[in-house]
């Protein structure tokens, strides 16, 4: 949102950032919105899971005035484009990196000039034909990007697990060359990788810890770590600054593997939260899904990053066409195995443009893409119906964090107790775990006694 509204003020705009996800507002708060600030366009991005409610806002902003211009990118519309245009409540959709694009449909739309001319969009011309311009090359130098962090309301961004602090997202690079044909971030930037400079990226850092306190940032980039000389160029500079941000990332395991002898320059770095790839604890699988690493680079990574006291996270999914009870029950013993900090156990989402799409076309069951969040399962595996992988993710996760309080409570380091007891709390009572648990029946007696037992380790 911040590099987008930058590349609006660029176009001679004056941009609003309403991130009403953060501020939990529902559509009657976004309409009231709409109406206080009339604007004269709406732009909205969207994931799949979220594409249904951005159309939604889209369509109050033309019932509230016809002749708002209407904008709608990311993952989803980028691939989507011609289902998405087929609300007539739509104007454009951009389609892949959007910051450039953004800029040019602007300065179009102003001077009322031809937006065939614009590289990256497509729209509804005349006798609504879809018309779509030839795709826009990525941005050779996202040292470059235009940043508007001035217009956030910096009083809604903190890290629940670290109460009273302040935290920003930035792109330290952009995709990802690998091949997981689940992903869609691979499809989204052409299997192509593109890093900005360690400077820049030390710089709006130091920016944002000095005007604006921020104490946490999120590098919200897929893999950061793919150059490993840029990546150890970054970290050098932040020991060097000496900033006192903590850090949370991700990247793949085999790259901790390959860092093993600089893992100490993460943690000196201030980074202290890193979330790896796994998705998989059988190589039958990995190599379905192409991940392009073996299960014991996965566990070897983890046990890396807890050697250099870094929080480890990681995922896996549940739900292949050929799950079985016992296939879920191996996964959830083997994620024992590899023993993250913390475990996610994932119902596999469709994306309807991902390379594995046409496999899993047949075993779909539902189209309703609000589902397709990781968390509700659309799947229907050959022998396993939805409720019962409903109830393998519930009980994993149950049985997981059961298992791992124990472990936790005993930690010599006070600041990873915490961190972990607060975190802990939070998956257990403050999450869709809880309203899945719901939807079966009562909280089962074991979970409200862990998540007491947590309260009361974490007050003391």
């Amino acid at each position: 949102m911040v590099y987008l509204a930058g590349a609006a003020r660029e176009a001679g705009w004056n941009p609003i950032i309403s991130d009403a996800m953060t501020k939990r507002h529902s559509h009657k708060n976004i309409a009231d919105t709409i109406r206080t600030t009339a604007p004269d366009l709406v732009a909205v991005s969207a994931i799949t899971s979220t594409y249904p409610d951005a159309l939604q806002v889209l369509e109050t902003a033309k019932k509230i005035c016809p002749d708002i211009v209407t904008v709608i990118g990311g993952v989803h519309p980028s691939f989507m484009f011609e289902e998405t245009l087929e609300n007539d409540f739509v104007d454009f959709v951009v389609r892949g990196e959007g910051e450039e694009t953004l800029r040019e449909l602007l300065c179009c739309i102003e001077s009322g000039s031809d937006p065939t001319d614009v590289s990256g969009i497509a729209f509804r011309g005349k006798d609504s034909e879809l018309t779509v311009t030839p795709s826009r090359p990525f941005l050779e130098d996202l040292d470059s990007l235009p940043m508007a962090w001035d217009l956030l309301d910096w009083g809604d961004y903190t890290m629940f697990v670290l109460p009273g602090s302040k935290l920003a997202s930035i792109s330290t690079s952009r995709g990802c060359d690998h091949d997981c044909k689940f992903c869609s971030q691979q499809q989204f930037w052409n299997k192509t990788w593109r890093g900005r400079s360690p400077e820049s990226v030390v710089d709006e850092l130091i920016l944002l810890k000095d005007r604006y306190a921020v104490d946490v940032i999120l590098f919200s980039d897929e893999y950061p770590t793919q150059s490993r000389e840029r990546w150890e160029g970054l970290l050098d500079l932040l020991i060097e600054k000496d900033t006192g941000v903590y850090i949370l990332m991700e990247t793949r395991p085999e790259d901790i593997v390959r860092d093993k002898d600089i893992l100490w320059k993460y943690r000196k770095a201030g980074i202290i939260h890193i979330y790896i790839g796994v998705e998989a604890t059988n190589q039958e699988t990995l190599d379905l899904i192409k991940k392009d690493v073996t299960v014991q680079v996965g566990i070897d990574a983890i046990r890396l990053l807890h050697d250099h006291d870094i929080i480890t996270e990681t995922s896996f999914i549940l739900g292949f066409p050929h799950e079985t009870a016992e296939s879920a029950a191996r996964t959830l013993e083997l994620s024992k195995v590899y023993n993250p900090d913390f475990a996610h156990y994932l119902a596999l989402a469709p994306w309807p443009y991902a390379e594995m799409y046409e496999d899993l076309e047949p075993y779909v069951v539902s189209k309703d893409y609000r589902k397709y969040n990781l968390i509700d399962p659309v799947i229907k595996p050959e022998n396993m119906s939805l409720e019962d992988i409903d109830m393998t993710i519930i009980n994993s996760y149950k049985s997981f964090y059961m298992h791992k309080l124990h472990e936790v409570l005993n930690l010599e380091s006070e600041f990873k107790k915490k961190y972990m007891l607060h975190s802990m709390k939070l998956i257990m009572s403050c999450s869709f775990i809880t309203d899945k648990i719901g939807s079966f029946g009562e909280m089962p007696p074991e979970v409200a006694a862990a998540i007491d037992h947590i309260s009361s380790a974490h007050k003391g």
